[in-house]
């Protein structure tokens, strides 16, 4: 039986001291933040500025909770970004994820079916690109967020060719 490297500190996810696991760019961690402030923003713009224009300055204390979820949404993403990575061996690949539930998907080279790069128009401003794998079981979550396009190609190029050849094998 195969075991998994577990992050430092035994959290369970991958980190820089763990032999062989990738991590995610830290692109999708600013392109996170970005669009917790975006909406927050507004929310505590709008929370600050108009109980005092509506005459109740005692109601600007509103935009505390916001701030305070902030600053924990900021802190929150950060951890689930140290959380991802992925790992290539042998046979299959290995992605793991979360933080208060951590999720290890184990994809078998010769079980995937179709492997396939996107990139939206946010993630294209940040360089970055999402690799899906798609197998026969429909509940299958095989998704590597916030990789870089030419990595993202380099992997679908790979596990494609290691895809083809375990299948023929079958």
């Amino acid at each position: 039986m195969d075991t998994v490297a577990r992050g430092p500190g035994g959290d369970g996810g991958p980190g820089p001291a763990d032999e062989g696991w990738r991590p995610i760019e830290a692109g999708v961690l600013r392109l996170r933040r970005l669009l917790l402030a975006c909406w927050l923003g507004p929310l505590a713009l709008a929370a600050a500025v108009l109980p005092p224009l509506l005459g109740a300055p005692l109601w600007a204390l509103l935009v505390l909770p916001v701030l305070a979820g902030g600053g924990w949404g900021w802190w929150a993403l950060a951890r689930n970004w140290l959380s991802w990575g992925y790992l290539e061996r042998d046979d299959d690949l290995l992605i793991n994820r979360g933080v208060l539930w951590r999720q290890l998907t184990v994809v078998p080279y010769g079980r995937m079916q179709l492997v396939e790069v996107t990139s939206g128009p946010l993630e294209r401003r940040f360089g970055l690109a999402r690799l899906q794998l798609h197998t026969a079981a429909a509940a299958t979550d095989a998704t590597i967020p916030g990789l870089a396009p030419a990595e993202a190609e380099r992997l679908r190029d790979r596990l494609t060719e290691l895809g083809e050849a375990r299948s023929a094998g079958l």
